[in-house]
């Protein structure tokens, strides 16, 4: 083929796919952003309604991770139910009911209650995030995908941003306003958004290229076309297979070790900043937003490089050993407010960083409901330590008073991840 056309092929492309990420890109991205805004809040009403509640550190941690329970147990089954229901139906069903539960949490006043409200959430919010996943697979063939996964998942990172300010400001200026205490007022105001975000979704969405009416029927076969090139590298396996298969159970592993350093700094990084000595609300929401912006900046930049990589096991090692070095460095940091900051800004760059690039790996395994259960199961099985990481930090906190011993194991399974991609990187490099 001369230079020349193909050169107008790859402009023509270009133009096409830059007009699906304008399309999709910016209204997923607000609707993970309302999603992890719903999962972080958790972390600044603890500030007020522990008290106003009498809760203990360990009923927090227990109900922090309560969540993950029914989001593990139903992340699987309802990833597929996408597949049989289409996306713009499921993502909205999901963003509804997640919210209309999060407003509920407003009625908290037992233990019971918590962890009932919180188990409910996970179930509600369970598929969100795979499916999103699996449905920019029908979208991008796997060169573009992992920019536009970055810039999908950069939502976590500002919704870290956002939501300090944000929910310190509601927990300042909102207390006793109409009779409710500030926390209820965070749970109210944060979790509508869902609601109103899911209807539209619903409308709004396409089940795929194939029914895009804002493409012309050239555009969606070759959006199709496109995909379907990453066919021979994928493979449909049977359900089962796909359950049992070693890479995906190890890649569970390492998404595990990313999510136990994730939480620590969704349910604690307020904590941890009140212990370096800030009381006010506000203040602790406004720092917080420190390393949440530089693990956005880290996500961003490797996104726009990495497509480049054949084999993105090598900058992942790294990333792991990056986050190792911060959460390791962090307790003897808590002395000085900035030097904390650098150390918990390290090692939310690592964590932040890894996340749009790990889902490289999984992606390029298998297509069809295949695909769609391994991105669930890893997603699933790697939300487990949103379980214990809360319950087992709760518990050290109640027994020592002390934040170094978590942070020491948000360390080490930062380096057991490095250690499991090492392993993964030989392996497939001896196929």
């Amino acid at each position: 083929m001369p230079l020349d056309t193909s050169a107008r092929i790859a402009d023509t492309d270009d133009a096409l796919y830059s007009k699906v990420a304008r399309r999709l890109l910016p209204f997923l991205f607000v609707c993970y952003l309302i999603a992890q805004v719903d999962r972080m809040n958790v972390g600044f009403a603890k500030l007020t309604m522990l008290k106003d509640l009498g809760f203990s550190e360990l009923v927090y941690g227990i109900g922090a991770g309560t969540f993950f329970i029914g989001y593990v147990l139903f992340e699987v089954p309802s990833n597929i139910a996408l597949r049989k229901f289409g996306a713009p139906m499921w993502l909205g069903r999901i963003m509804i009911t997640w919210g209309v539960l999060s407003i509920a949490m407003l009625f908290v006043r037992t233990p019971t209650t918590f962890y009932t409200l919180r188990f409910l959430i996970g179930v509600a919010e369970a598929g969100f995030f795979p499916g999103v996943i699996f449905y920019l697979t029908l979208w991008f063939p796997a060169a573009r995908r992992t920019r536009m996964t970055a810039i999908f998942m950069t939502a976590i990172a500002v919704a870290g941003v956002v939501v300090g300010p944000v929910s310190g400001l509601i927990l300042e200026t909102m207390h006793d306003f109409g009779g409710l205490p500030g926390w209820q007022w965070l749970f109210i105001l944060e979790g509508a958004p869902a609601v109103l975000l899911g209807i539209v979704t619903i409308f709004r969405l396409d089940t795929g290229p194939q029914t895009a009416k804002w493409l012309a029927p050239a555009e969606r076969e070759r959006i199709a076309t496109l995909v379907a090139k990453d066919g021979p590298a994928a493979t449909h396996a049977p359900l089962s297979s796909v359950l049992t298969n070693g890479r995906v159970l190890a890649l569970s592993l390492v998404y595990g070790c990313y999510g136990t350093s994730f939480f620590g700094f969704v349910f604690w990084l307020p904590t941890i900043i009140q212990s370096a000595g800030i009381a006010s609300p506000l203040m602790i929401g406004i720092l917080s937003t420190i390393p949440w912006l530089v693990g956005a900046a880290t996500m961003l930049t490797l996104a726009s490089r990495v497509s480049a990589l054949r084999n993105v096991g090598p900058l992942l090692i790294v990333l792991a050993l990056v986050s190792a070095v911060g959460w390791a460095a962090s307790p003897l940091t808590l002395f000085s407010l900035p030097v904390a900051m650098l150390f918990c800004s390290l090692a939310m760059a690592g964590t932040m960083g890894s996340l749009p690039v790990f889902w490289n790996l999984p992606t390029a395994m298998f297509t069809g409901t295949a695909a769609a259960a391994a991105i669930a199961l890893i997603s699933a099985l790697g939300n487990i330590p949103g379980f214990i990481s809360p319950y087992l930090v709760g518990w050290i906190k109640t027994v020592t008073g002390s934040f170094d011993i978590p942070m020491y194991v948000f360390a080490g399974t930062m380096l057991l991840a490095a250690v499991v991609l090492s392993f993964l990187t030989r392996a497939s490099d001896h196929d």
